[in-house]
């Protein structure tokens, strides 16, 4: 039932068979229908979850409209870090466009794992360190790219989502229209 998660891990860090046993044990499985919330606006996030299968989009509200700030596909992880680290209330929403099953593991779970397995902890240092680096590649883009480099770096480098995601999450991602989406794609095609 865990592979997947297993063998993402695995990736990182040579896991034990005891290793392999707490994360079986921790991780619960759950399923979420298309248009469910996995986390909205007000709520304290307080889990960490893997994305066995589906969609999820990640977005907050600013003057009454949708911002996509991300996009998850299957085999990645989910949270929101500043939600979880500090119990504050999320900023965001986390919506499932496409039937999800997850592997949800508790903050107090998590970090309890953490004290009692260091080669758990080390994974989990990499891939805070992974989402920080992400969160930073996306504000750069935004910040100073050009519309058309932004969707040809998507396009290169995360091209499953033209395939998974509606056109306008993915033009709201980019901080650009749908239409406008349309021409640059267009264009690059001709």
């Amino acid at each position: 039932m865990h592979e997947n998660l297993l063998q993402y891990v695995s990736k990182f860090i040579q896991l034990t068979p005891l290793d392999k046993g707490a994360i079986e044990l921790n991780f619960k499985p759950i399923k979420l229908k298309r248009k469910d919330f996995l986390l909205k606006e007000g709520m304290v996030c307080d889990f960490i979850a893997f994305l066995n299968s589906g969609v999820i989009r990640h977005y907050h509200i600013k003057d009454g409209n949708e911002i996509t700030c991300d996009i998850t596909l299957h085999n990645n992880f989910i949270t929101d870090f500043k939600s979880l680290t500090q119990n504050l209330p999320s900023n965001y929403y986390f919506q499932i466009l496409k039937d999800t099953e997850l592997f949800l593991i508790k903050k107090s779970d998590l970090f309890r794992l953490y004290s009692d397995n260091r080669n758990i902890e080390s994974f989990g240092r990499i891939m805070a360190e992974q989402v920080a680096q992400r969160t930073i590649e996306i504000a750069m883009s935004l910040s100073s790219e050009k519309p058309e480099e932004r969707v040809e770096k998507l396009v290169k480098g995360r091209p499953e989502l033209f395939q998974e995601v509606p056109q306008r999450y993915l033009a709201n991602l980019l901080g650009i229209s749908p239409e406008s989406l349309s021409r640059i794609r267009a264009r690059r095609k001709s």
